[in-house]
């Protein structure tokens, strides 16, 4: 078993970004969103909002996208050739990816790609609200351990050394990845 970042890890580039823009393409009105995002933005920047509240914020725009489960299942349709060609190459059944971006984002990408394992960030498609914090740092390994117990994995792959915690929990080793090179996790303190 395995543990993968999904953005810029097996995915190349940030699925919730690219699919902001496929809807921006698609569906302009979402464009009025645009004086709030920002202003959202700039009280994350300031530290007056968390990253989660920064995210809800921003998730807005979905109450301007019409029928977000079909515009998910498009999106797909276009970007699911975008995963790295080193993941296909070596991808197991029992596979487990862990995410800040949104669960119903990733989970037709992971029905594809016949991942059964997916732990997100969980994001109502119909407002953009949390039930939850944000699946990002600390948070994955309590959801990890919450879903899965004490499920242990041989190998961890992200782009992103926030994901530390993650990769000090590989029974063997941890990789970072930078487009289709995977290097040794460089902070990692197994004392190798």
């Amino acid at each position: 078993m395995n543990a993968y970042d999904f953005d810029k890890t097996i995915y190349d580039g940030d699925s919730t970004a690219d699919f902001y823009f496929y809807c921006l393409t698609h569906q302009p009105r979402i464009c009025m969103w645009l004086p709030y995002q920002g202003w959202s933005f700039l009280l994350y920047v300031l530290g007056i909002y968390s990253k989660t509240q920064f995210k809800e914020r921003f998730y807005s725009f979905f109450k301007s996208v019409g029928n977000i489960e079909e515009t998910v299942e498009k999106f797909w349709d276009k970007n699911i050739s975008r995963i790295k060609k080193w993941y296909l190459e070596t991808s197991r059944e029992d596979d487990i990816i862990i995410s800040a971006s949104p669960e119903f984002l990733l989970r037709p990408a992971c029905c594809r790609l016949k991942i059964k394992n997916l732990i997100a960030s969980r994001v109502d498609f119909n407002d953009g609200k949390y039930t939850g914090l944000n699946c990002w740092g600390e948070e994955k390994v309590r959801r990890l351990r919450d879903e899965m117990g004490d499920v242990t994995y041989e190998h961890f792959f992200s782009d992103s050394y926030s994901d530390t915690p993650l990769a000090e929990l590989a029974t063997a080793q941890s990789y970072i990845v930078k487009g289709e090179k995977l290097s040794k996790w460089n902070n990692k303190k197994r004392g190798e």
